[in-house]
């Protein structure tokens, strides 16, 4: 009796590396959303009129090679597609918001998504680092791995089932 009591009346553990990923999760989420609505924002403008307008104010040269290829690639986006990717970046947001503040809450299904999430890209982040090493996707391949191993080796004291 006196342990089921103790249990209740004690605060969760502090866990610095589950605050460091809530707060990941969480920028991730308002970043993406943010990137979402800027998206969404743009599908009425025409993305090379755009683009013509940021090289003009940048001082660039218009007829480079390199900046006139790029404005070719952009004529080729429709607003459809435009949609279709803010609509993704959208719903990743939320996913990462859901996510961040599940882990807040502690919520043992919070953390196997989160599990989930991040195993989820890891085979992609390899593949990169094949094909096209970069120290950037090796930190986000670290920081995955990180998250994985984390959550799944301290999920039974993590995420505890509260009994009231």
């Amino acid at each position: 009796m006196a342990e089921s009591a103790n249990k209740t009346t004690n605060p969760k553990k502090r866990a610095p590396t589950l605050y460091f990923i809530i707060i990941c999760k969480l920028i991730k989420g308002v970043v993406s959303l943010l990137l979402a609505l800027g998206v969404y924002k743009m599908t009425g403008a025409s993305l090379s009129d755009l683009f013509d307008r940021v090289v003009h104010w940048m001082h660039l040269d218009p007829e480079n090679r390199f900046l006139s290829e790029i404005g070719d690639k952009l004529d080729t986006i429709t607003p459809a597609n435009v949609r279709w990717v803010a609509t993704g970046t959208l719903l990743y947001s939320l996913f990462a918001l859901v996510e961040g503040f599940g882990l807040i809450f502690r919520v043992p299904w919070a953390g196997w998504l989160a599990i989930g999430e991040s195993a989820f890209f890891i085979p992609i982040e390899v593949r990169e680092l094949v094909i096209r090493p970069h120290w950037f996707v090796f930190g986000v391949l670290a920081f995955n791995v990180l998250i994985v191993w984390y959550l799944y080796a301290n999920r039974s004291w993590l995420f505890r089932h509260h009994h009231h």
